[in-house]
């Protein structure tokens, strides 16, 4: 009600002139990143600084409003923000101000903010052009703080969905936006992102030289350094790395803590939980993440609060405490997930796989491996549309100048040829020879064209084709075999439709792979996939499909094999892969591999029923879990199903849900095949 007095009262007064806008402008950008750390006591000093010029009516209100609603945002006062975004869109300079802060309240909650980040970035590139960033900024009044806050809310979900060429676009974008506004923490935190989204391309030294360039920057900004630090923190354990994440880490806490920020050392310490868990230092991550936890609770952060819990889950699994570990993840299922992120929920999908099998929990490991596959099928699916998207912007670029060039031709030739009816008497012989010299340009011009178009079409077949190949092995991934099974299913007449899925499964792991590259590094990791790869093809018939299923996993489909044979294959495999040391840069590495194998449909005294005949999804689960036996008996060899007795579906069903009980009393009989010694 005050608010409402204290407008109507200023309403028309004259408009004050900031003493220095640009000054102002960097003053507030301070307070509002001060405020991530003290909201209380920045929320304080704003309302005492509050400037004439700022007050309703005045031409400044719009920034100063935008910093209190930032302000707002980081005590966790929501409604207050909103409030705020409302007061801002009753002015013409702060309808796109307002958008971006409800884009932030958005963020902060954990919902999706893409739609009015972008709403709000559509209204900025009136005077925040892309192309020219310094023209923007030093002659159109570029508001270029908001725009990069918008294009850091567009990218984090771009990267979320697996669209990586569209997040590193954003990126680029924030950061000349930053630089062309002299802004050095926001270049920093650019080049941070930057680096993680390279990284998500396979492109690590790539990440690693942004890095290192950003760091040359951050003297004197303590917390600049820090969260550069955690960038690269995060970039060494995506890249398999702990121990050099931790040192990263390490030192990002030294920085936030020097810098007396106590928030982002509370975020700090969630993700050293992760480090310390990988380097088998578990009470230590433990504890270190019960200090940060009320930190987070305080501030509310409620995205670094569930990944500290995944963190707890994964680390009391490993300690076997599995009650405590589901009452976590339990803790995690409370605050919701974004639907958007596909990327770093199949990373936390696949660390619970692999952490459950490691316990020996068959049941929860299968299953978040399978909704870990899901996700990671969906972000690869929106990464590949990116990428043909922008090579078909690309190509649309080229045919527009084209076109226009062809516009410019043709209204030359319109020119030259009324001079020609002027000249027509004096000339005639001349006038015909440009006319054919005409035709002759426009039909160069439209073979072009065409070529061109050909070109763009063959580009997007190369890269359909492309999709479907595994780029490090040259084997089918995931997609081919699911179009060739969605194609068996389409060819199949009704009787073997009603049949369900028939022919032999094989899944094959690398045994301890995760040690490989932790300890020799990535390029010794390339070489033993790509080794493995081709032992697996030279064991297998011409006429089998091999998958690569997925980091070190590893699909064969043999139509119409038996289980003998089937079994003669898998121990081949096996020897293939154990027998010789693979080469690699590092040296002769000894590879083994685990390998689980079926024949579809399941034998027994009750085959001829119907509750064998499976679909193929779940031919793959029944692999699956035959793998996992594998891998408990010790490893380094092969586990295959001969028989399983099951009446009805529902047993079917049963037997997979406890399958060490099914293979204890007899429903499920077992082949083993032991590895090379």
């Amino acid at each position: 009600m005050l608010l409402l007095s204290l407008a109507a009262a200023l309403a028309g007064a004259a408009p004050v002139t900031a003493p220095d806008p640009v000054a102002e402008d960097a003053l507030l950008a301070t307070l509002t990143r001060r405020a991530f750390d003290a909201p209380d006591a920045v929320l304080a000093e704003l309302r005492q600084r509050w400037p004439t010029h700022a007050q309703p009516g005045q031409p400044r209100e719009a920034a100063w409003l935008m910093a209190h609603g930032r302000v707002l945002l980081h005590a966790g006062q929501i409604d207050a923000a909103d409030a705020i975004a409302v007061q801002l869109m009753a002015r013409e300079d702060g309808v796109d101000r307002s958008w971006l802060l409800r884009a932030l309240a958005q963020e902060r909650v954990g919902k999706p903010a893409t739609a009015l980040a972008s709403r709000a970035l559509a209204g900025l590139d009136k005077r925040c052009p892309p192309g020219d960033e310094v023209l923007a900024v030093r002659e159109l009044g570029c508001d270029f703080r908001s725009a990069w806050e918008a294009l850091r809310l567009l990218q984090r979900e771009q990267s979320a969905q697996g669209a990586f060429v569209n997040a590193e676009a954003s990126i680029r974008r924030a950061l000349a936006l930053a630089r062309a506004g002299d802004d050095k923490h926001l270049a920093v935190l650019s080049q941070g992102m930057l680096a993680a989204v390279l990284q998500l391309q396979d492109k690590l030294d790539s990440a690693r030289a942004e890095i290192r360039a950003a760091q040359a920057q951050v003297p004197g900004d303590l917390v600049a350094g820090a969260r550069l630090r955690n960038f690269e923190g995060v970039i060494e354990r995506r890249a398999n790395d702990v121990p050099a994440s931790r040192s990263a880490l390490e030192a990002a806490l030294l920085l936030a803590e020097q810098a007396d920020a106590p928030h982002l050392a509370a975020q700090l310490r969630a993700n050293l939980v992760d480090a310390y868990m990988h380097l088998g230092l578990l009470k230590e991550a433990l504890a270190t993440g019960q200090r940060a936890l009320p930190v987070l609770q305080r501030f509310r952060d409620r995205g670094s609060e569930r990944a500290l819990h995944h963190n707890f889950a994964v680390a009391h699994i490993k300690l076997r405490q599995f009650d405590a570990g589901r009452q976590a993840l339990a803790k995690v299922a409370e605050f919701g997930t974004d639907p958007g992120d596909l990327v770093p929920r199949a990373r936390e999908l696949r660390e619970l796989a692999e952490t459950w099998g490691e316990a020996g929990q068959y049941k929860e490991a299968l299953a978040a491996l399978h909704a870990e596959r899901e996700l990671n099928a969906r972000a690869n699916e929106r990464n590949r549309a990116a990428a043909l998207e922008e090579l078909g912007r690309k190509y649309d670029s080229a045919a527009k100048q084209r076109d226009l060039d062809l516009l410019a031709r043709d209204g030359q030739l319109k020119d030259q040829q009324l001079a020609n009816q002027r000249l027509a008497q004096k000339v005639g012989v001349a006038v015909g020879a440009l006319l054919l010299l005409s035709i002759a340009l426009i039909g160069v011009t439209l073979l072009r064209m065409r070529r061109a178009q050909a070109r763009l079409t063959a580009n997007q077949s190369l890269l359909r084709a492309q999709s479907e190949r595994d780029p490090l092995t040259d084997l089918s991934n995931r997609r081919h075999f699911l179009a060739v099974m969605d194609q068996r299913a389409r060819d199949a007449d009704g009787s073997e439709r009603a049949d369900g899925f028939r022919g032999a499964l094989m899944m094959i792991d690398i045994d301890h792979f995760k040690n490989v590259n932790d300890w020799h590094g990535h390029a010794a990791g390339d070489a033993v996939i790509v080794e493995v790869s081709h032992r697996i093809r030279a064991a297998v018939r011409d006429t089998d499909l091999v998958v690569r299923w997925g980091g070190e996993e590893f699909l064969v489909f043999a139509p119409e094999l038996p289980g003998d044979d089937l079994a003669l294959m898998a121990e081949r495999i096996l020897r293939s892969i154990g027998g010789e040391p693979v080469d690699t840069p590092e040296g002769p590495l000894r590879v083994t591999a685990s390998v689980g194998f079926a024949s579809f449909p399941l034998g027994g005294s009750n085959a001829a029923g119907p509750a064998l005949r499976l679909h193929w999804e779940q031919a793959v689960n029944w692999a699956d879990m035959v793998l996992y036996k594998a891998k408990a008996e010790g490893r380094n060899r092969g586990v295959g199903i001969t028989a399983v007795e099951a009446p009805d579906a529902n047993t079917l069903a049963a037997i997979l849900q406890d399958f060490d009980a099914a293979c204890i009393n007899g429903q499920v009989r077992l082949r083993q095949l032991p590895g090379p010694t």
